[in-house]
């Protein structure tokens, strides 16, 4: 059996340098986001999502991205789940993208805010109908006595929609991270990765190289 602590990849597919980066994060950003596309990884918008409570207890989970321009990256989720009440206390969040085919992480720092929820009942009327009846279903975070309080919900909210139009629950919708810091994290041999930031000051971003 292998020991844990003898699991390792040294990465060597490819550096990244100043000269290498686009002058702006998001474009940047565009750049390894159409790689990632090209390269088929499985659920390729997914990203950790980091918060923290009022009481400073930090938490994160999966996230799916659902756009971004350079307002920021946008999801969308409950509005009444443990995450939604720490973003409540606190707004300033971290998101982190992991693309291990390519060797390649984005980790974004920034503060949250909701969408317009015009944007959110556009996107809610893009999802499939599972999707939908599942926003309603669903008291995200809550605890609950068994799985069979969600499948009861969803089969009475399958009858109650039966033949309707699926409108967006008022507890669900879309938030939008914007940046503040953009890290472009290239794996490197022997753990010495190439770290170039993008952190803005006043207007401006400015790049800096982070020592790996």
């Amino acid at each position: 059996m292998t020991s844990i602590a003898a699991i390792r990849t040294d990465y060597k597919l490819r550096s990244l340098h100043e000269s290498d980066v686009a002058p702006g994060p998001f474009a940047q950003f565009t750049r390894w986001w159409n790689e990632a596309m090209a390269s088929d990884i499985s659920e390729v918008n997914a990203m950790t999502l980091a918060t923290v409570a009022a009481d400073g207890t930090p938490s994160a989970r999966i996230v799916l991205l659902k756009g971004y321009d350079e307002a920021g990256f946008v999801f969308y989720t409950n509005y009444h789940s443990r995450k939604a009440a720490d973003m409540e206390a606190n707004n300033k969040v971290v998101l982190l993208f992991f693309w291990k085919e390519l060797e390649r992480q984005v980790r974004i720092e920034g503060v949250i805010e909701k969408v317009d929820a015009s944007q959110s009942d556009e996107y809610f009327a893009s999802r499939p109908e599972g999707s939908k009846i599942g926003a309603w279903a669903s008291p995200q975070s809550s605890v609950i006595a068994s799985r069979e309080v969600i499948e009861e919900n969803v089969t009475e909210l399958e009858k109650s929609f039966a033949g309707k139009e699926i409108d967006r629950p008022p507890h669900w919708g879309g938030y939008v991270v914007k940046p503040t810091l953009i890290e472009f994290w290239q794996g490197r041999q022997s753990r010495l990765h190439d770290r170039i930031q993008y952190i803005l000051k006043g207007n401006e971003w400015k790049i800096e190289r982070l020592a790996p």
